[in-house]
């Protein structure tokens, strides 16, 4: 009952505040129609992978034409299973199989047949590096007057369609902001208030009223969630979704814990909304550039990508699009939720400790 009651008081004053209730129905839909129709994304640093299955020069020839700042170095695989689960597994992005007929389809002068294989979860970075590929591809036929033909396979997103990508990256930012300022302001409101003395009056256990505050503002979190995958990500730009979206609904109820452990940290040192949005830009910027969500981890340096395992926001972006669009069971998806169970575990726990010493 004494939740139910502290629930009730913070839905209420979350409703009243009219301005409040327009932004967030904001963030949820018209900034993700928006970020889906107009962001478009250049590659750099793409991951290549192939199999020369006609061990000639020729092929690498044309391999060695894949270089910087467009491209990682190549790596060979042996073959091409190994290829489409280097792609699957995120290890690479582009993938090119060499037969044994290509070279000496080319040396008879005959058409050559290519196979590219492409992860399109990135659409707009996916579709930008397939043009490099076909001009490389292109301009070497031609220099050698050679008669070859490439046959591209996209894998995950075969339409390349960036609104499916970019719609739900602007998702998950917007879900890191609003949940850090959101958590964030109730404690803060009743410091501004001067009401936090009668808060630690009531007849209330100190971590019941920090729970459920942070229930609260996760509630109205997976409500927004609600919204914007159902008008936006399914009504709007028709995504589609390979897995299962109770996993997804799952790993965004954990990042939202997570990200109320590091809210309560910021609750606990803010004496203003101010403050909390000042904070809140230092932090969340950080944690949106080691994630993943504008630019593919594998086109960042090792040292970033180290970073990048501090981040929630990671786990949970991974997860999100191997659910959306590689359509990963709940095994696959097993070392995300661990991950984002112990970071919310974690920064829960230190957000709790910090905020608890002002109850």
């Amino acid at each position: 009952m004494k939740m139910n009651a502290i629930l009730k008081k913070e839905f209420l004053v979350f409703f009243r505040n009219i301005g409040l209730v327009v932004f967030i129905l904001y963030a949820f839909t018209l900034d993700i129609y928006i970020a889906g129709k107009g962001i478009k994304v250049t590659p750099r640093n793409v991951p290549v992978g192939y199999v020369n299955e006609a061990d000639n020069l020729v092929v690498n020839k044309i391999i060695s034409s894949f270089h910087k700042p467009e491209f990682k170095k190549s790596k060979m695989f042996l073959n091409e299973k190994a290829l489409k689960e280097a792609i699957y597994n995120k290890k690479i992005m582009v993938g090119i199989v060499f037969n044994k007929r290509f070279v000496n389809n080319l040396i008879s002068k005959k058409q050559a047949k290519l196979q590219v294989l492409v992860d399109s979860t990135a659409a707009a970075q996916a579709e930008v590096t397939l043009i490099y590929l076909q001009n490389i591809l292109m301009k070497f036929g031609n220099n050698l007057k050679l008669p070859a033909k490439i046959d591209i396979i996209k894998l995950f997103n075969p339409n390349s369609n960036t609104k499916w990508f970019m719609s739900l990256s602007e998702l998950m930012s917007n879900i890191t902001m609003l949940g850090l300022v959101l958590i964030a302001v109730v404690f803060v409101r009743e410091k501004e208030n001067g009401t936090w003395d009668i808060m630690l009056l009531m007849p209330v256990k100190g971590s019941l009223i920090i729970f459920s505050k942070i229930l609260s503002q996760v509630l109205i979190l997976m409500v927004g969630i609600t919204i914007s995958i159902g008008l936006i990500v399914f009504g709007t730009f028709d995504t589609p979704i390979n897995g299962n979206l109770f996993y997804f609904y799952l790993i965004s109820f954990l990042f939202a814990f997570a990200i109320g452990g590091i809210a309560l940290v910021i609750a606990s040192v803010s004496k203003t909304v101010l403050e909390v949005g000042h904070l809140t830009i230092v932090i969340m910027l950080p944690l949106i550039f080691l994630s993943g969500a504008w630019t593919p981890l594998s086109s960042m340096s090792p040292f970033i990508q180290y970073l990048s395992y501090l981040s929630p926001l990671r786990y949970y972006i991974q997860a999100t699009q191997d659910i959306f669009f590689r359509g990963s069971g709940f095994i696959d998806l097993l070392p995300y939720f661990g991950a984002e169970l112990l970071m919310a575990l974690i920064l829960f726990y230190i957000g709790y400790r910090k905020i608890g010493r002002l109850f």
